[in-house]
């Protein structure tokens, strides 16, 4: 589109041989012209032929610069000349073609005039003047838009399948097959309001976020169908996954639908539950652990159904140590005498072995994978590590899939535009508070009348301290 238009001008001269027109002498010439008429094509570009024409015309061009406009061609067994002249004008593109058959006549016959003297048996004659051309010659704009389409096609096609072919980024399902045959639990669709409102409680209850967590409640009762691992350790391979909001979105899904839940905040190195939550971390899992109070004394009960929150307390030394430790390993029995079901958030496979160690204390492990974030490899080296253990993986979960595409997992056509609300007396709209009254707590209170958790007298944990 933006190429100047360049036009072009012919002109076409015949080559005869001068004799006395007898059959013999007319056949002669006829050869002889045809021999000759390569060797007068290849004059046409050399400075005798084209000097004349920058002198003629008063052109600032050498004779080589000339030489590149012109172009000299012949038909295979006649005596024709044809001469083309490219310009970006097509008036001067006319008077040079014109100019430059005028001196190829010139030259012809000062070249093959007799050293005797006479005559020249060579004559040229130009048959077809040259004329100014209406239309221009290049760029063909409809042509080159066309071939820029197909060549544009064909790279980005080229580039497509050289892309897939390289991305061993795991997208969705069928990414994952390639790597585990392990259950997939469920698909949490991206939104860009996690980052501000992650929770199951700050979405509609009907919006594909929460429908996502509940098919992943679902599920995951499904793939524990024999009830055997009470305790669910929720890791991913690499930091940004999502394993934080999957393990405690999954503890508020299980909560509400009545059973009692206790979220362990095992993530010693980078903990963020008690962010999410609202809670106090000052003291919690570390806490318990190297005795410094009972785990009682710890659980911090949240929202209005039954869910206790263990947070990570202080980020200890040694975290993989603590983890793996007998106490850890009593805790966590502990919890699953006096709880339906316990949620662990761990740390990432890969950067650290704490998830690893942990894995061996708890029924079942759910991995969360990033999709566009995590590669295959990745995924390969950290079902690995929990193969090395002998950890049982319940399933993966896919997060952060797109919303549309082939890869999408969220069906949003049953979605309810709605948003979370609880009524106040006097009519008014007020989010609930994580900590307000509720329902007697069947572990703690045994049947009595709910009261706030800052007026309830210090509870003693539903078993043993042994």
């Amino acid at each position: 589109m933006l190429t100047p238009p360049t036009y072009t001008a012919e002109t076409q001269l015949f080559v005869a041989i001068q004799g006395s027109g007898t059959i013999q002498e007319l056949q002669q010439g006829n050869t002889f012209s045809q021999a000759r008429v390569q060797s007068y094509v290849k004059t046409v570009d050399s400075p005798v032929v084209l000097q004349p024409v920058i002198d003629s015309l008063g052109l600032s061009s050498t004779a080589e610069e000339l030489a590149k406009q012109v172009t000299a061609t012949t038909d295979a067994n006649t005596v024709l000349i044809n001469v083309a002249v490219t310009d970006h004008s097509p008036v001067q593109a006319a008077a040079i073609a014109g100019a430059v058959a005028k001196s190829l006549v010139t030259a012809v016959d000062s070249l093959e005039k007799p050293k005797t003297g006479g005559a020249s048996p060579v004559s040229l004659s130009v048959i077809k003047p040259a004329i100014a051309p209406a239309n221009p010659s290049s760029p063909n704009t409809r042509l080159n838009l066309l071939l820029g389409l197909l060549v544009g096609l064909a790279l980005g096609v080229g580039a497509a399948v050289l892309r897939t072919t390289l991305d061993n980024r795991i997208r969705g399902e069928a990414d994952l097959r390639h790597v585990t045959d392990a259950p997939l639990l469920g698909g949490i669709a991206f939104d860009l309001d996690a980052e501000k409102k992650p929770l199951l409680t700050q979405t509609a209850q009907r919006s594909p976020r929460a429908e996502s967590f509940r098919q992943l409640r679902t599920n995951l009762q499904f793939a524990n169908v024999s009830q055997h691992a009470k305790t669910v350790l929720v890791t991913s391979s690499v930091p940004g996954e999502g394993k934080s909001t999957t393990s405690t979105n999954l503890a508020i899904a299980l909560a509400q639908a009545g059973q009692t839940v206790c979220l362990l905040d095992a993530d010693l190195r980078r903990p963020a539950v008690n962010d999410y939550l609202g809670l106090d971390r000052g003291a919690g899992l570390t806490t318990a652990l190297v005795g410094l109070a009972d785990v009682n004394d710890l659980l911090q009960p949240w929202g209005e159904d039954n869910l206790f929150v263990l947070t990570s307390g202080q980020i200890p030394p040694n975290p993989s140590e603590l983890l793996g430790s007998e106490e850890m390993k009593d805790l966590i029995a502990r919890l699953e005498r006096a709880f339906d079901a316990v949620i662990i958030d761990a740390p990432p496979l890969l950067p650290v072995t704490d998830a690893a160690v942990l894995s061996q204390h708890v029924g079942g492990v759910v991995v969360v994978v990033g999709s566009q974030k995590l590669t295959r490899q990745d995924l390969q080296r950290s079902l690995a590590a929990l193969d090395m253990v002998g950890s049982k993986v319940l399933g993966i979960v896919l997060n952060r899939l797109p919303v549309k595409g082939p890869d999408a997992y969220a069906y949003s056509y049953y979605a309810h535009d709605e948003t979370p609300k609880a009524k106040s007396k006097e009519g008014k709209a007020r989010p609930p508070a994580p900590n307000a009254s509720r329902r007697p707590d069947p572990l703690f209170d045994q049947g009595q009348e709910a009261t706030p958790p800052e007026a309830r007298p210090a509870r003693s944990f539903p078993m043993s301290r042994r």
